[in-house]
């Protein structure tokens, strides 16, 4: 909680310690904005959390024992009223995803300006949410991205395409799958149509250019 109406009480964390030293001769900067404290693992900033109570938890995700996500998530599971923004190098989809739907208002890259910063941590504060513009075209992207659902196909021939992209004939695949190579037959043709397609090769083609299927 605000210790005054001048003052958001900020806790860094990061594993790196020149990090946390420049961010917080970073925020030293602003006068409305006090760093109280650190944190460089995952399950110490939970216990300064608790401690401090602090208004923004600025954080890296990848920490060495639990990750940022988890943290936002036990955070919240205590009911601290704290805001969360995530401040890190990393900008793939399901880490941007996984952050704001664990409960951060911000999403933020390394390379942001100090005065981006500050905007950014007084916006939080008002529930004001900011994206790096490389993690929002990231998002944007993934969201856009389809899936095997998408195009109505059943999980066994999802198994199927995934045997099929692994360049496994029939017989291979009904091995496989410990059915009939017929059986393996009506499902590659259901694939083909299901992903308007010509050929098998094809069919494999668009899966792993569209990333229909999970490792």
């Amino acid at each position: 909680m605000m210790t005054n109406s001048q003052n958001i009480t900020v806790l860094i964390v990061d594993d790196h310690d020149i990090v946390l030293r420049g961010l917080e001769v970073s925020l030293a900067t602003f006068s409305d904005i006090e760093v109280i404290g650190y944190a460089h693992s995952g399950t110490e900033a939970i216990a300064r959390c608790q401690q401090l109570r602090p208004d923004v938890l600025l954080l890296d995700l990848v920490l060495p024992d639990i990750n940022g996500i988890q943290v936002i998530e036990g955070i919240r599971e205590r009911g601290f009223d704290t805001t969360f923004i995530a401040l890190t190098n990393f900008k793939e989809a399901d880490l941007v995803q996984g952050a704001l739907e664990a409960g951060a208002t911000s999403y933020l890259l390394k390379n942001v300006s100090v005065d981006e910063l500050g905007i950014a941590i007084r916006k939080a504060i008002q529930g004001k949410s900011t994206l790096a513009p490389e993690a929002a075209q990231v998002l944007i992207k993934s969201m856009k991205q389809p899936k095997a659902s998408d195009f109505d196909l059943t999980d066994r021939e999802v198994e199927v395409l995934r045997l099929l992209t692994q360049g496994m004939s029939n017989q291979q695949i009904a091995s496989k799958l410990f059915i009939s190579r017929s059986t393996v037959k009506n499902h590659v043709s259901s694939v083909i149509a299901k992903l308007s397609v010509t050929s098998r090769t094809e069919a494999a083609t668009k899966a792993l250019k569209l990333s229909l299927i999970s490792d």
